[in-house]
């Protein structure tokens, strides 16, 4: 029997290195919610709940979520024992989604920091936690990608410089953010900072472009030679995407619209593109990871791990997504530096010069810079 004695709810705030920029919205901090559940022998779990301020993204944001978690969520696991008969964050995977629609980004705050109180019980990470429950063997390290944004007023030689430097530091894929009117000309100036490398390049529409009204531009972006395009079509368009990878030589990548397993079927029965970018967080948490996982082996799907970005906390759980064996393209995992500056995150994530991020084997309170969390976090209110 494991009993969640209490919980606690902190809103974290890490200013950016610099404004980050998609098709929908920009970004100049990562506000999220952080959950700590605490059981009856004094292990603790953490976890992350990353909606944006505004719902650009999803339909969550940061002020429904933290409605839910406080109010919905964590009175219905605060207090009960849990008997074993199912690990325990199966069972409070279960108990939050009764009754309980949608709202994945908040459910995977306290999803994630269940798994995660496990790991602390068993004295691993949860990369080992998660592979064990799918009886395949994490990877030490995973291959990093590089995200870049939108660059102010849209420059094609600040693009290029970005590019360029990633690439100098080591990063094993480009990502490039693209949108009507930003598409072509993103994509040349990043060729000119990839001049000479042979590194994938991806571009992301974060669901901005619509079928078939943006077809003629859609096709142009099929001649650039790209590894992926992800996300082109809004996040509902399941029919609309897979009636485009019908149409476009280069593979289709889904994000938005993969939300759950629930969706992923539909995908296959459609015969929907293969590349899925999966964001634990998106997706309700790792339980659904593990669903999603096995309907993607049995569809022959191609799987990478999305961030938002998170702290360093929440990457946790897409560091161990990632070091399964079906994530077969560079993630978005990115050393901390990149996103809040040399000592900004609560867990410092480290990429080594050959674009590569260690899995780490220990749960998020054993990674944890005490000081840094208590600087960048405050308690909220039970």
């Amino acid at each position: 029997m494991i009993r969640i004695t209490r919980a606690e709810l902190y809103e974290l705030t890490l200013p950016l290195v610099e404004p980050f920029v998609i098709s929908g919205g920009t970004m100049a901090e990562r506000r999220s919610l952080i959950v700590a559940l605490y059981d009856d022998a004094g292990h603790v779990g953490y976890g992350e709940s990353p909606p944006f301020q505004l719902p650009f993204y999803s339909e969550e944001t940061l002020t429904s979520a933290r409605d839910l978690i406080g109010r919905v969520l964590l009175p219905r696991i605060v207090g009960r024992g849990f008997d074993g008969s199912s690990p325990l964050p199966e069972s409070i995977d279960a108990t939050l989604r009764e009754s309980v629609r949608g709202n994945w980004f908040a459910r995977a705050g306290v999803e994630t920091a269940a798994w995660d109180l496990e790991a602390h019980v068993n004295g691993t990470g949860l990369a080992t936690l998660l592979s064990t429950r799918l009886g395949i063997a994490p990877a030490g390290a995973v291959d990093c990608g590089v995200a870049l944004g939108i660059p102010p007023e849209r420059r094609a030689d600040v693009l290029t410089r970005w590019v360029y430097d990633a690439l100098q530091r080591g990063y094993r894929r480009v990502k490039i953010k693209v949108a009507p009117g930003w598409d072509e000309a993103a994509v040349g100036a990043a060729r000119v900072g990839m001049a000479g490398s042979a590194l994938p390049l991806t571009v992301d529409a974060n669901g901005a472009y619509e079928w078939p009204r943006d077809e003629t531009a859609l096709r142009a972006l099929d001649d650039a030679g790209l590894l992926y395009i992800e996300q082109p079509l809004h996040p509902d368009e399941l029919v609309g995407h897979a009636r485009l990878a019908e149409t476009l030589r280069t593979p289709l990548c889904l994000d938005e619209t993969l939300r759950d397993s629930r969706a992923a079927r539909q995908i296959i029965a459609l015969q929907g593109p293969k590349v899925w970018n999966i964001k634990v967080h998106r997706v309700g948490g790792l339980s659904e990871v593990c669903r999603l996982y096995q309907l993607a082996a049995a569809y022959g799907a191609k799987l990478w791990a999305g961030t938002m970005p998170e702290s360093g906390i929440g990457s946790q759980a897409a560091l161990a997504a990632a070091a399964l064996p079906l994530f077969v393209y560079p993630s978005d995992l990115e050393p901390s530096s990149r996103w809040f500056g040399r000592n900004g995150d609560v867990i410092k994530l480290s990429m080594d010069k050959n674009g590569r991020m260690a899995v780490p084997q220990q749960s998020c309170g054993r990674l944890l810079d005490p000081a840094r969390f208590r600087a960048t976090t405050r308690l909220l209110p039970a």
